[in-house]
């Protein structure tokens, strides 16, 4: 699918911009060619190169499955660990690596049960119970990893390392293969006490691994997965930091929620003023086009301030020139109506799916940009 760009005020910059193009940072270790992204803006990390490649995670991909699971904590958690390092490891001073240390085969083994064959296990053994309140649940969902590093002369050096520990509120399992589903609900205490159990032997674990040491600054934080029903993503709850051995000091809560709008009876909004002013926009856009099928959002809120949210809308464009003219109408009333000084992004989809447009705003607050994509 071709991109073409609708201009609304400036275009912005890549968030990732080749080193030749930003900041001349690249660095050369004794084998490899090491050479990391520009920035776009100081809210974003440089990532890191490795002769020609970017460097993926090796535990990429790997959680707990759960069949017909939220597809939103995927995302929503590996956004939070971005959003937590943030506070710890400041894109300013650190270069952003997607986890080494830990590989496939290890996260593997430590979200199963803990067994005979699997004595690394973070999950409870299986006690053969099948009843809801009998059985052991799964706990432990998913483990993710981010390396922070530092320019040493002519090499990067691991300074700083973010855990994510995913956390079941809710755990669905089949009584026997390819039956019903069931679902063990986990009380909020007893899914904070087996994190912070799972919290401290990954820490001890990773300690251990060949690169880390004991003084590399560790940040586990620990996520909430939302229900499978739910129509948005889980939140991380708390987090500790490590800065020497197996010591993680004192946890501290977050106070993140994610929200959806149009508001429900099971979705409040911490900000009456952002339902509002979400409302108007709805409005708006609505007058503009008669074949609008929905207009929703997503918004993540830390207490009651908001910081960012994502719109979603569904319609049905018969033409090029429809599309073009809506995403300059839709950044327009964005500007107007929805709240100033956070990151917006806005997908325009037809009936069918497909994306038809895409209408973006930094965090900086600074001019919405739209894409329009042709089909050819």
């Amino acid at each position: 699918m071709k991109k073409r760009v609708v201009v609304v005020g400036t275009i912005l910059a890549s968030a990732l911009l080749f080193a030749a193009c930003g900041r001349d940072s690249s660095s050369r270790g004794s084998n490899d060619k090491i050479q990391v992204t520009g920035q776009a803006n100081d809210h974003q990390y440089q990532g890191v190169i490795q002769n020609g490649r970017y460097k993926t995670a090796k535990a990429r991909g790997v959680d707990l499955s759960q069949d017909s699971g939220n597809q939103l904590n995927l995302k929503s958690f590996e956004d939070g660990m971005t959003e937590l390092s943030q506070q710890q490891f400041s894109p300013k001073s650190y270069v952003f690596q997607e986890g080494q240390y830990l590989t496939k085969k290890t996260v593997t083994k430590w979200l199963g049960r803990k067994s005979k064959d699997n004595p690394d296990g973070l999950n409870p053994a299986d006690n053969g119970q099948k009843d809801a309140n009998k059985r052991n649940p799964m706990y432990v969902q998913q483990i993710g990893e981010q390396d922070y590093m530092k320019q040493d002369g002519n090499k990067l050096t691991l300074r700083g390392m973010t855990i994510g520990i995913g956390m079941n509120q809710k755990d669905y399992y089949e009584k026997e293969q390819y039956g019903p589903t069931f679902t063990t609900n986990i009380p909020t205490s007893t899914m904070e006490a087996k994190g912070r159990e799972a919290a401290q032997t990954v820490l001890a674990r990773v300690r251990k691994l060949p690169g880390v040491g004991n003084d590399v600054p560790i940040l586990i934080g620990m996520y909430k997965q939302a229900p499978n029903d739910s129509l948005v993503g889980g939140v991380f709850y708390e987090y500790a930091v490590s800065y020497h051995g197996t010591d993680l000091g004192d946890w501290k809560q977050t106070d993140f929620q994610n929200v959806v709008f149009p508001a429900t009876a099971n979705h409040s909004v911490p900000n009456s003023n952002d339902e509002q002013s979400f409302e108007n926009f709805k409005n708006k856009i609505q007058n503009f086009f008669p074949n609008l099928a929905g207009v929703t959002a997503q918004a993540r809120y830390k207490g009651k301030q908001i910081q960012g949210m994502k719109v979603t809308i569904t319609t049905q464009f018969y033409s090029e020139t429809e599309i073009t003219h809506f995403s300059q109408y839709v950044a327009q009333a964005a500007k107007t109506y929805l709240p100033a000084q956070i990151p917006i992004d806005i997908t325009v989809n037809g009936a069918n799916g497909q994306t038809q447009s895409v209408i973006t705003r930094p965090a900086d607050g600074g001019k919405f940009t739209a894409q329009v994509l042709n089909s050819y």
